[in-house]
């Protein structure tokens, strides 16, 4: 009896415990502290979870990556040294090179050279057992038809890689005797064809690089990316529960979202949570940022506008303490290769057009050739009726040349167009010189210019007009000719030895800059 008595005594004092502890999760979890707590803890775990995975995966993609391009430039550049030993089929001197570069690097696991004209037979491969197969038994048959592109009667060489992801059938045993790699390892294939002439491919060089030392670099990266999650989780533990007191008083954060206003962060809005006195601060508090947002906004597309009538490179001369401080006067010595182009019978063209027309035309004509000036780092100075004034200001004057070049180019498609439209085609001619210049403001209080001012400009202008009289459509001086880093990736031919332009008593060269 007693027993049977105490049982539900015993049960009651149970069912009272439960309901207390459940009282007091309920009171604490009514608590903002404690509910901002665990949603900055959870938001912090997420965060470091997405960052983590990202991190793990940006690095497992960059050894990857950086592998594929291990293997892709050796493949390319090995390959083009058997065209002569194929050519000629001296399999000796292939296997002693494939010996080499088995012994120079661990990670090589294979190399093989198969011959298309012996119907794809391996010729010459380390290790050495695999010559004389036809299709090797390292990795799979799908692997090897796509590296010796298979099915394909005399195909046109390729010097583009063919990269395969694949593993080995079967151990690999490099010097004999010796475990190169095991059955079933991860590795990355490069094959290129190996030319003729630079046309058919006479066979396939193909090489195997394991993916052994890749993933053990993965292994260490995510295990130092968890140890970082792992510091950076417990950090922002402590700093959810640090914030949480700060953020539990309204007056705080919204002092707080008025500093991250005052930092520039113009999207940020208060998350009004009440409708009270503090509810209604908050909405006036965003509306400000509406405000300056909108305001701000308007500011950066004058500013946009502003740098495509004066280019950075410009701005940053004449303005260095910034826009709003722009004086008269301020300017900077410059040694800049200097770009004059000007279209030949402009005049009698504009004459046979409507202004209208005329002016369709220059914006057309601009567009064409300032992307070209734009590709190679050079900027427009100012337009000159349908002439154009472009600077480079770069040690060596290989990009201003290329513009050049580039420009004439362009000028044949412009053309081309016009010819498909029935109009007239025109004809440029472009002046370069290198010299030292004056950038800087020009003119009073209610108007001020930006210009480039120096003999170098006056040389330059000077020899774009002679280009009609050589009969050129790129003429350049010694100066620039001078300052070439690559003298060699361009056709320069001599049209003057010695010549004085007008406004200068010192002679100059004069090149002409040809196409092709």
């Amino acid at each position: 009896m007693k027993l049977i008595a105490s049982k539900p005594k015993f049960w009651q004092f149970q069912q009272r415990t439960k309901k207390r502890l459940g009282q007091k999760k309920l009171i604490l979890f009514r608590s903002i502290q404690t509910r901002m707590i665990t949603a900055i803890t959870l938001l912090i775990l997420m965060v470091v979870t997405a960052i983590i995975w990202l991190w793990a995966t940006n690095e497992m993609e960059f050894y990857r990556q950086q592998k594929i391009q291990q293997v892709e430039s050796f493949a390319a550049a090995f390959g083009q040294t058997l065209q002569l030993e194929l050519a000629d089929r001296n399999w000796a001197n292939m296997r002693t090179k494939m010996n080499l570069i088995m012994q120079s690097n661990e990670d090589f696991v294979y190399v093989i050279v198969s011959d298309r004209r012996e119907n794809h037979q391996i010729v010459s491969a380390a290790p050495a057992e695999i010559a004389g197969q036809f299709m090797t038994d390292l990795v799979p048959v799908a692997v090897s038809k796509v590296a010796i592109r298979d099915g394909q009667e005399k195909p046109k060489a390729s010097l583009k890689a063919r990269i395969a992801e694949t593993y080995l059938l079967r151990d690999i045993d490099f010097p004999p005797n010796t475990l190169r790699a095991k059955r079933g390892e991860r590795i990355i294939e490069a094959a290129i064809d190996i030319p003729f002439h630079n046309e058919v491919a006479n066979g396939t060089f193909r090489v195997g690089i394991t993916l052994r030392r890749m993933d053990g670099q993965i292994v260490n990266a995510v295990t130092k990316t968890l140890a970082v999650g792992a510091i950076a989780l417990f950090l922002g533990i402590i700093a959810a529960y640090y914030l949480s007191w700060i953020l539990s008083q309204p007056i705080l954060r919204l002092r707080e979202s008025a500093s991250r206003l005052a930092s520039g962060e113009l999207d940020h809005r208060v998350t009004i949570h009440s409708q009270d006195e503090l509810g209604a601060l908050g909405r006036s508090f965003n509306d400000m940022s509406d405000s300056l947002q909108a305001s701000f906004g308007k500011l950066q597309k004058t500013l946009d506008s502003f740098e495509r009538f004066v280019p950075e490179k410009f701005l940053q001369v004449i303005a260095p303490r910034g826009i709003e401080n722009i004086a008269v006067g301020e300017y900077a010595k410059h040694n800049i290769t200097i770009l004059f182009s000007d279209i030949r019978g402009y005049t009698a063209l504009s004459e046979s057009q409507t202004p209208e027309e005329t002016f369709k035309f220059l914006n057309e004509y601009i567009a064409y050739v300032g992307d070209a000036i734009d590709e190679y780092g050079g900027f427009i100075d100012k337009y000159i009726g349908d002439a154009v004034m472009a600077l480079f200001d770069e040690n060596h004057t290989d990009s201003a040349l290329k513009a050049a070049i580039a420009m004439q180019l362009a000028l044949k498609k412009f053309n081309q167009k016009r010819e498909l439209l029935g109009l007239r085609t025109i004809a440029s001619g472009i002046g370069m010189h290198r010299g030292e210049v004056v950038m800087g403001t020009v003119g009073f209080t209610s108007r001020i210019d930006s210009t480039v001012i120096g003999d170098a400009v006056n040389v330059s202008s000077r020899v774009e007009g002679l280009t009609k009289n050589y009969n050129c459509e790129i003429l350049i001086t010694d100066a620039v000719v001078a300052a070439l880093e690559h003298p060699e990736d361009f056709h320069l031919e001599i049209v003057d030895e010695s010549v004085k332009v007008k406004g200068k008593e010192t002679a100059i060269k004069l090149y002409r800059l040809k196409l092709d």
